[in-house]
């Protein structure tokens, strides 16, 4: 069976994801340890709460290199929420230097008409993607954050789609073995079990570093 280990570092329940990764064929491993990424063929990265808190628990499980290294591997990376946000360089949340992996910040939702902005939204796809397969390009999922990415300035290729809630934030990216969404899709039904087991998928099938790879445009 493909084996995902899910990083276990106490921000947040992870029933749900791991109940949804079984579901799709997984044999998942809660990753409390290092050695926990080396036995695995794919790695998911939830997480809920402050950026600054959550990377001093890594660090604390000695979880951040090796999770940096499994992506300078080419290994198959799934962020999720908090775990996308972990991704980019830093938070002005609360000034958190994170895992670096990606270019540029995470930043406070700009005209947002309420924080945090929980509850279902439209995820507007601007490019196509095999993790999205079989999902409509306008589907709703659910939300519970304050803070979104803000890729740095030239790294726009990585969007793979907006979601408004005052002004346009970015809700899910792509670059080459990486892959983070804003949204829950434990949380999100149907199309939020769809997109875990596409993941489980792309890990399974040979080569599926590579096919987590740049979008391409999609046909509105």
């Amino acid at each position: 069976m493909t084996r995902i280990a899910v990083v276990d570092y106490g921000a947040g329940n992870l029933v749900s994801i791991e109940q949804a990764l079984v579901a799709a064929g997984a044999d998942v491993v809660l990753a409390r340890r290092p050695a926990a990424l080396a036995e695995a063929d794919g790695v998911v990265v939830p997480g809920v709460g402050a950026a600054g808190a959550a990377m001093a628990r890594l660090r604390r499980r000695g979880l951040d290199d090796p999770i940096r290294e499994w992506i300078a591997a080419g290994g198959p990376f799934l962020g999720i929420c908090l775990g996308l946000q972990l991704l980019f360089e830093g938070s002005n949340e609360d000034g958190a230097r994170t895992l670096g992996v990606l270019p540029g910040r995470t930043a406070l939702l700009v005209g947002a008409p309420r924080l945090p902005h929980i509850g279902w939204n439209q995820v507007e796809r601007v490019g196509a993607h095999p993790l999205f397969a079989g999902i409509a390009v306008d589907a709703d999922f659910y939300f519970v954050h304050s803070y979104a990415a803000v890729p740095a300035p030239g790294a726009e290729r990585m969007v793979l789609a907006h979601t408004t809630h005052g002004e346009r934030f970015v809700s899910a990216v792509a670059q080459g073995s990486v892959a983070g969404v804003q949204f829950h899709p434990e949380r999100s039904g149907r199309d939020g079990l769809r997109l875990l087991a596409n993941f489980v998928g792309l890990v399974r099938s040979p080569g599926a570093a590579g096919s987590l790879d740049l979008p391409t445009t999609v046909a509105r």
